[in-house]
């Protein structure tokens, strides 16, 4: 299933009418893994970057959005005795149906990712001294083994086209599925965690060629 899912979205997004526009888009994210490390985990800022084809089916109301985007999610956690960050190194693509009503458009669609990179880096307190002083101890590691490698969500969002070629926009992005893959000796009550990001960007887009 995942892999004719990978297969549908390359051919998508490789797959250009005479009625497209290319574009470049990069922004903000907003990303926690919900289900996570308690209930001080928090969302983390990060930023995301690619491109997109904007695929006329209906002009000027309905067009198909296919993107290839870089994205560093994953979540921080704070409290007495932690602070660290995971870093979830993603390569989304999104398939967004997109409906505009003059300058502004609402969106929405399926979105897979795949993982190139994870680490976990920060502090966290080990122990206490004979003065009553915390022991600090870094956590700074690659955690690959610790999540499974692709990820299916669903995307919506919205946004505004300004003139010559730029827009602004925001999305949500919730993960469908547990991208945990660390398991306890007797696999009860392990979290499932799922990928949760807001995300605000700017886009440019190159003129139609007709």
């Amino acid at each position: 299933m995942k892999r004719i899912a990978a297969l549908l979205f390359f051919s998508v997004l490789f797959w250009v009418p005479a009625h497209a526009q290319l574009g470049v888009k990069g922004g903000i994210n907003a990303a926690v893994l919900q289900g996570t490390v308690g209930t001080n985990a928090t969302y983390q800022t990060s930023y995301h970057a690619g491109i997109f084809y904007e695929m006329q089916v209906l002009d000027p109301v309905l067009s198909i959005q296919p993107e290839l985007l870089y994205s560093l999610q994953g979540t921080e956690r704070k409290s007495d005795l932690v602070n660290y960050r995971s870093k979830l190194h993603y390569l989304n693509l999104p398939v967004l149906a997109k409906v505009e009503i003059g300058p502004v458009y609402a969106e929405a669609g399926p979105q897979v990712g795949f993982l190139l990179k994870a680490r976990e880096d920060g502090v966290m307190v080990i122990s206490q001294d004979g003065n009553n002083g915390a022991v600090i101890a870094s956590n700074d590691r690659s955690s690959w083994n610790d999540y499974k490698k692709f990820d299916l969500g669903f995307a919506v969002g919205a946004g505004v086209k300004l003139p010559l070629g730029f827009a602004v926009g925001a999305r949500f992005n919730a993960g469908l599925n547990n991208i945990n893959n660390l398991k306890s000796v007797q696999g009860v009550n392990d979290p499932e965690l799922k990928n949760r990001v807001f995300q605000v960007y700017a886009s440019f887009q190159l003129p139609d060629g007709d």
